[in-house]
């Protein structure tokens, strides 16, 4: 179904943005940022420019960890889970200057719940394409479990991509970044919903920020960004998947199962949309790691699935995951 993969770590994306409107690294944006928001788009660009200057040693990091991956996706045996479930502890660090940023814990807990639903493909929306049965991941195999809130007040009025929120001068460090996945929930600026760091980054900013008004299910969460699939999305960014288009016109998501996509598709495309891409394929715009309205999206492939696993794996990046 898909081109035939191969490696293309020098434009890989060590932290990919989605964005609520427009992209903007400026610190200094303003409060009326804060705003509902009809469409995402990404400034993953700028992000990977940053951090590749930032860390010399980086792309041979991500190239080791590319050919790991593509070791482990030929090789069904390593595939399967030993205890069969990889229980990852979330902390999730909260940065407010209003009561409504600072989010409550039923707001949190049902993004955890969402996350439990999706990777485990328990989502009441699971079933509503038939277009890709055949290559529905079914149970990814990890389950999350809220470990601890940290909360802190802050007089700022929005957040860059710049990894301030992670940093104790302004926001929050991680807390056991190797073993426990951190989120960061904050008011993101310049239209964005979230970024996330892939495997091999510095443990230093490793994790996920969302903005607030895409968190949760319910309290400041904001349609059409209101079930939680933001956080489905990012950590899917977190366990080394690519976006569905590839990052370029007919690109390579480096998953074999998934459709080649001209480009992102935003909002809830018609049924049976189709790619421009050579062969005209149906795209899977219900994909969670392409760009359509939370509502739309409801699905990993399988072969996203391995590329998943492979993190966990013996040798892989996150494999401190799965140790007991």
């Amino acid at each position: 179904m898909k081109k035939l993969l191969f490696l293309i770590v020098g434009g890989l994306l060590i932290s990919t943005g989605c964005n609520k409107s427009s992209s903007s690294h400026d610190e200094k944006i303003a409060p009326e940022d804060d705003q509902t928001v009809t469409m995402r788009s990404c400034a993953a660009q700028d992000v990977l420019e940053e951090q590749l200057k930032a860390d010399a040693s980086l792309r041979d990091r991500m190239n080791a960890i590319e050919e790991f991956t593509q070791r482990f996706s030929q090789n069904p045996d390593a595939q399967r889970l030993v205890n069969g479930v990889i229980e990852i502890p979330v902390v999730v660090n909260v940065l407010y200057r209003t009561a409504a940023q600072n989010i409550s814990q039923a707001q949190i807990q049902s993004q955890i719940d969402v996350l439990n639903k999706d990777y485990s493909a328990t989502n009441s929306d699971y079933n509503l394409t038939s277009t890709y049965n055949s290559v529905k991941s079914g149970n990814i195999g990890v389950r999350f479990v809220l470990d601890q809130v940290v909360r802190k007040s802050t007089t700022k009025s929005s957040w860059s991509t710049n990894d301030a929120m992670k940093k104790s001068a302004q926001g929050i460090t991680p807390t056991s970044p190797t073993t426990k996945l951190n989120l960061w929930v904050c008011n993101l600026g310049g239209g964005i919903l979230g970024y996330a760091q892939f495997p091999g980054g510095n443990s230093a900013t490793d994790g996920v920020v969302i903005d607030d008004n895409a968190f949760g299910t319910t309290g400041s969460a904001a349609a059409p960004f209101n079930k939680g699939r933001t956080a489905t999305h990012e950590i899917g960014h977190w366990m080394n998947l690519r976006h569905i288009w590839g990052d370029a016109t007919c690109g390579n998501d480096l998953v074999g199962d998934t459709p080649t996509h001209n480009a992102a598709n935003f909002g809830c495309p018609a049924a049976g949309h189709k790619s421009t891409c050579t062969g005209t394929p149906v795209e899977m715009t219900m994909n969670y790691m392409d760009y359509t309205d939370d509502a739309c999206m409801y699905m990993f492939s399988a072969g996203q699935k391995t590329r998943m696993l492979a993190v966990f794996a013996s040798g892989g990046p996150r494999n401190s995951f799965a140790q007991p």
